[in-house]
């Protein structure tokens, strides 16, 4: 059984046929040749891009490089009503501070100390899904919840159900259905004092986040002052200062940074972990493997990890089929020459995991499901070269180490008490909203083992 996939549009579309279909689906308005080639150009009246699939060029743009391909602009068009000026949208110095001062809250020691948060999570998942047991539910939105909920409780130290948390997880399931990603100028550069031309509900919600973020971040300064903080993620970030300038966040500055710890924690993990448990569904075999793993979870204790061996090779291979951010565009800042083409300074350089990870030259059968490819020769060269999920180089996602740890645990304890199966005549369509998700969700019924 293969994986679903969405269906490749034609070779050739007009320039205004190829914006439409990108604002409703950036998967499905690929034309198929790219999950063979090794670069792509495409050409507009305004811009050119080019999609790179060969593993030295990504390695030059993101690791060897990253400064002469700083993240584009068009990129963020679309998303900087919710965003604001985070390091997921920023460049150079500015970009260099803010990861200076974030990083350090997700180093290797962190992990241990945010783990009794993220069991909790899971434990709670399981105790609302035993009342929906044994009839089909819509796994996309369980999975947005126990996200949401991991994030407010390592940020926070405060659940789902708190007064803010729910209000920003509800609005922000509004927010994610209403932004597409990318507005008119991705394809149209405009002059920064011309509007954006943002939808009013993405702009309303957008608002209505950022003013509920700021509650919880002066609330947090508060305590901090007081000497009443809780040592969680938030405290850590907003307590570190730049060890250059001995600089530390501004409200405004920590509710852009919370703004996309809660995109790419939230969304990006209920993405990832929603695919894993349908993949497992039309596996039952491999799904039986991590079930059996999973009666080491006896007690919270962060050593339980390694040996969800079989969870973390299941989660990673969900990943490399359906990464939850599909593309990345880096803009050359000067002249290059790559495979015989010149790239002009301001040429869009797009870096797909979506199809990096299906490449049909780079992977043993690109389009299986297998988890136990990552043991083999292939599997493995193709780990250190060609498995971009969370970026790589200086701008890797700094909660790469986090998401590791969240996936494998989360899934291993539903699965401890919950066999998952599919719903007949409900295959999920794969399409690109912020994330990679379903275009009518991800049906599945769970039963108690």
């Amino acid at each position: 059984m293969i994986p679903p996939k969405p269906t490749s549009r034609p070779n050739r579309v007009s320039l205004w046929r190829y914006a439409r279909l990108f604002r409703q689906d950036i998967l499905s308005a690929q034309p198929a040749r790219l999950y063979r080639a090794w670069m792509a150009e495409f050409r507009t009246p305004f811009f050119r891009s080019y999609l790179l699939n060969q593993p030295d060029l990504v390695k030059t743009v993101l690791k060897d490089r990253p400064d002469d391909f700083p993240k584009s602009g068009r990129v963020s068009e679309g998303l900087r009503p919710l965003l604001g000026n985070s390091v997921f949208l920023t460049n150079g110095a500015v970009w260099k501070q803010q990861r200076r001062i974030i990083d350090p809250a997700f180093e290797g020691g962190r992990l241990r100390d945010t783990f009794p948060a993220m069991w909790a999570a899971a434990e709670a998942a399981v105790v609302r899904l035993k009342g929906r047991t044994g009839h089909p539910i819509e796994i996309e939105a369980e999975t947005s919840h126990v996200a949401a909920d991991v994030i407010f409780r390592t940020l926070f130290s405060i659940p789902i159900e708190h007064e803010v948390a729910a209000q920003v997880f509800s609005q922000f399931r509004d927010y994610q259905r209403s932004q597409p990603i990318l507005n008119v100028a991705a394809f149209i550069p405009l002059p920064r004092f011309l509007p954006r031309l943002h939808r009013r509900r993405t702009r309303q919600t957008a608002q209505s986040i950022r003013a509920l973020i700021t509650r919880l971040t002066t609330d947090r300064m508060a305590a901090i002052r007081d000497g009443t903080a809780p040592d969680d993620l938030a405290t850590k970030i907003m307590t570190t200062a730049d060890p250059q300038t001995g600089e530390t966040f501004s409200t405004e500055e920590m509710v852009d940074q919370v703004a996309i710890f809660f995109l790419a924690g939230h969304e990006t993990s209920a993405s990832a972990l929603a695919w894993t448990l349908y993949l497992l569904a039309i596996f039952p075999d491999w799904q039986d493997r991590v079930a059996e793993e999973a009666a080491a979870l006896e007690s919270c204790d962060f050593s339980v990890m390694s040996r969800l061996r079989t969870s973390r090779d299941v989660f990673r291979e969900a990943l490399r089929l359906y990464p939850p951010v599909p593309m990345m565009v880096r803009q050359a800042t000067c002249s290059e020459r790559f495979r015989d083409r010149t790239i002009r300074p301001g040429s869009q350089m797009v870096l797909s995991p979506w199809h990096l990870h299906r490449h049909s030259r780079l992977w043993d059968r690109p389009d299986d499901f297998d988890p136990g490819r990552w043991t083999t020769d292939n599997g493995k060269a193709c780990l250190r070269d060609a498995y971009i999920p969370f970026s790589a180089g200086p701008r890797v996602c700094t909660g790469a180490g986090f998401a590791m740890v969240e996936g494998p645990l989360i899934l291993s304890m539903l699965l401890r008490h919950f066999r998952v199966s599919a719903v007949p005549g409900q295959e999920p369509v794969p399409v690109a909203h912020l994330t990679v998700r379903s275009r009518d969700g991800i049906w599945l019924r769970l039963d108690p083992r």
